[in-house]
C-alpha cells in the first residue's frame, strides 16, 4: 500500500522561510531609523512644550532654533542637524517643521527610503 506523505518537505520550507527571512531584515534595518525619527519628533514636541509659556512676540527663529538644539543634543540626534528643520512665521504664532528622508540600504543597490514630516505649531 501506498503511504500518504504528511508535513512540509525541505522545498516548501524554504519558499515558506525566505520571504519570512526577508521581511525580518528588512525589519531590523528600519528599526533605528524610526527610532530616530520618534526622537526627533520628541524634540520637536518639547520645544514646542517649553516654548508656550514664552510671547510669541518676543521669540524669533534663531530662539526656537537655539532650544531645538539644546533637545536635539539631549536625545543625540546627529541627522538631521536643527538647521535642516523649517522654522516659520505663522499669523500670529510660528510652525516648527522637521522634513527629512533617511535611507536603509538592503543588499546590492537595493534600499528603502523613508519620508518623514513632523509639523508643530507653537502659538
Amino acid at each position: 500500500m501506498f503511504r500518504r506523505q504528511r508535513g512540509v518537505t525541505l522545498i516548501g520550507w524554504v519558499v515558506l522561510l525566505i520571504p519570512v527571512a526577508i521581511v525580518g531584515y528588512m525589519a531590523i534595518r528600519l528599526v533605528p531609523i524610526y527610532l530616530n525619527y520618534m526622537r526627533v519628533a520628541h524634540s520637536v514636541d518639547s520645544t514646542i512644550t517649553e516654548m508656550k509659556g514664552e510671547e510669541a512676540t518676543s521669540l524669533n527663529p534663531g530662539i526656537i532654533r537655539a532650544t531645538l538644539g539644546k533637545h536635539f543634543d539631549i536625545e543625540s540626534i546627529s541627522f538631521p542637524d536643527e538647521k535642516d528643520v523649517a522654522i516659520t512665521r505663522d499669523g500670529s504664532g510660528w510652525t516648527i517643521e522637521a522634513k527629512f528622508e533617511d535611507t536603509a540600504p538592503l543588499f546590492g543597490n537595493i534600499a528603502l527610503v523613508i519620508d518623514f514630516d513632523k509639523v508643530g505649531k507653537i502659538g
